[in-house]
């Protein structure tokens, strides 16, 4: 079963912590304001909330993924 994952392009990213607003559940900001994503699928009832966060993200560095691990 595919499932989705979250991934940032650190070059591109600005460190605006938006995702971190919009999916605190998933992406914590470092000392710098840089995203750390949790690793592994999202979460079925996440993905809406994900989808939301990649596409508010202003430099467009927060990508979804395509998975092929089990979902949580």
């Amino acid at each position: 079963m595919a499932t989705s994952e979250l991934a940032v392009d650190r070059i591109r990213c600005d460190g605006s912590g938006l995702c971190a607003e919009l999916l605190p559940e998933l992406i914590q900001l470092d000392d710098w304001g840089y995203p750390m994503i949790a690793g592994g699928p999202v979460p079925k009832h996440l993905l809406p909330d994900a989808r939301r966060a990649v596409a508010a993200c202003p430099v467009l560095a927060l990508a979804l993924q395509r998975s092929q691990q089990a979902p949580r």
